[in-house]
């Protein structure tokens, strides 16, 4: 398995060998400690010891006199707090379908996005924005809905184009995937010239920004990514025996197209969740896997969760900075990721390119 990767082992002997050891507790912390200050930065900022005595507060068996004012304790569970946990979620979702893509396509560029779910929930996402819906709560949801059915049906579209003989080549899945986010792509940018649509809404979603705030996208997203990065988690075994190639898989025992088709439906249906609720975002996906499996080795029963908690550090991270960046006014946390991704993206090709070549 790490042949494939070997193109990252020359920077190995530079990371710090207290890195390797305790990978769960070291991002366990790393966790904890972005999930505090993404609650702490905002407009008004609010001392960590302040929030850890109003979330002690609100579980129970904790005896804390407030002396706290109301407005903190408003704004940190009404606002700070949801907020938080949808990114911290989201992250972890990108990242663990991320870290499944990689190991089924066996290929050091593949994201959540390759099969075109980014670009079916995009369109999905501005055909919703395109039509006038009440300007209430049902409205507002309609966005995510509409994001989620695109994202789904690009998936199922792409697999039944990729389809040979009851079969799902890999290949073929990636070219239709292209194909068809093209043409959603395409189709997005459309709507946005004909339509009298709300652009900044639609342009601020396409670049990882969502309207929806509070605890019901949390409440509607929180089942479906915990059971999809479960299911991710499970398939740790199933991943490892796929880097062998199909054929050696097989004779291993294992149901070689019955493992993918698990895996790209759960893959799938998991980042159409983050992406309906949170926009999209790139880049996540790509970046954290690749760090998890340079510092910990490519053992997916380890790299996923690794990568779950690396996703939700890592965006929390970057939400932050999004935050900082133009305060009071915050970017788009896709833009964040974006300048911080693609200077990756372009060395892990520069070293693939040079591990082909030489």
């Amino acid at each position: 398995m790490e042949a494939q990767y070997s193109f990252f082992l020359d920077i190995e002997p530079y990371l710090n060998p207290m890195l390797r050891k305790r990978p769960f507790a070291l991002n366990l912390s790393l966790l904890l400690i972005s999930f505090l200050f993404s609650i702490a930065l905002g407009a008004v900022f609010i001392p960590p010891q302040t929030i850890l005595r109003i979330l002690a507060a609100q579980l129970p068996g904790f005896n804390i006199m407030p002396d706290w004012s109301n407005s903190f304790a408003a704004i940190i569970l009404a606002i700070r707090l949801p907020h938080t946990i949808l990114v911290a979620l989201t992250g972890a979702a990108l990242a663990s379908s991320g870290a499944a893509y990689q190991g089924l396509f066996r290929n050091p560029l593949a994201d959540p996005y390759l099969i075109g779910v980014a670009s079916g929930a995009g369109l999905g996402a501005v055909f919703a924005m395109s039509i006038h819906w009440p300007n209430n709560m049902l409205g507002f949801y309609l966005v995510p809905i509409g994001a989620f059915i695109g994202a789904i049906l690009t998936v199922v579209l792409v697999y039944n184009l990729a389809r040979v003989n009851g079969l799902v080549p890999l290949t073929t899945l990636i070219l239709a995937g292209v194909a068809v986010g093209a043409f959603a792509s395409a189709l997005t940018s459309y709507l946005m010239l004909r339509s009298d649509l709300q652009l900044h809404r639609a342009i601020s979603f396409l670049l990882g920004g969502s309207p929806m705030t509070g605890w019901n996208p949390v409440k509607a997203a929180l089942p479906y990514m915990v059971i999809g990065m479960g299911l991710l988690s499970l398939s740790g075994h199933m991943l490892n025996v796929l880097q062998f190639g199909e054929e050696e898989a097989k004779q291993m025992g294992l149901s070689v197209n019955w493992a993918k088709i698990f895996i790209i439906i759960v893959a799938s249906l998991t980042t159409a969740v983050a992406v309906a609720f949170s926009g999209v975002i790139g880049f996540i996906g790509l970046v954290v896997p690749h760090m998890i499996r340079i510092i910990w080795g490519p053992d997916y029963r380890r790299l996923i969760p690794l990568s779950i908690l690396g996703g939700a550090s890592a965006l929390l991270m970057a939400d932050m900075l999004a935050r900082i960046l133009l305060a009071p006014s915050s970017l788009p946390v896709g833009i964040v990721t974006a300048l911080a991704g693609a200077p990756f993206f372009l060395w892990i090709l520069r070293r693939a390119k040079r591990e082909v070549f030489w």
